[in-house]
């Protein structure tokens, strides 16, 4: 669904993906459980950040999990434990639910991750931010820029 997220997210997982060799100089593991609590556990006892974000495929839906049984409860484990969640523009815990199945956007983990994609939310909504590249058109195909 990559092809779906907003550009903050895409960047991210960008600088993820060139590991040790890119601009966050390490290596990254990405994993998917399938299972929120399961993700929530691990994140609290090895650190790390689990990503819903919000996609383009769908505008109507902000996101995929329900806000007041899923990522509210979540949140608030998380952020208890030193962590932090996020719709990517703002606290998780400061969204006031207008429905009981609303869905949003979740990132939550580790505090310095979540800030990070926060961070790249605003520079983007701000105009701030650097465009995505996808580096499989560039460097690992026939298809080169001129």
């Amino acid at each position: 669904n990559e092809r779906f997220w907003e550009p903050p997210v895409r960047l991210y997982v960008e600088e993820c993906l060139q590991g040790r060799s890119g601009p966050r100089g390490a290596d990254f593991n990405m994993r998917w459980i399938a299972s929120l609590v399961a993700e929530v556990h691990r994140i609290l006892v090895r650190g790390g950040l689990f990503m819903y974000p919000r996609d383009t495929k769908d505008p109507s839906r902000p996101g995929r999990l329900r806000l007041l049984y899923e990522a509210s409860p979540m949140a608030m484990i998380v952020e208890q434990a030193g962590g932090a969640a996020s719709t990517g523009r703002s606290r998780l815990l400061d969204v006031v639910p207008r429905g009981l199945h609303e869905r949003v956007a979740v990132i939550l983990g580790s505090r310095r991750e979540v800030e990070r994609l926060v961070r790249y939310h605003a520079d983007h909504d701000g105009g701030r931010d650097r465009p995505y590249t996808n580096p499989l058109f560039n460097s690992r195909s026939l298809f080169r820029g001129a």
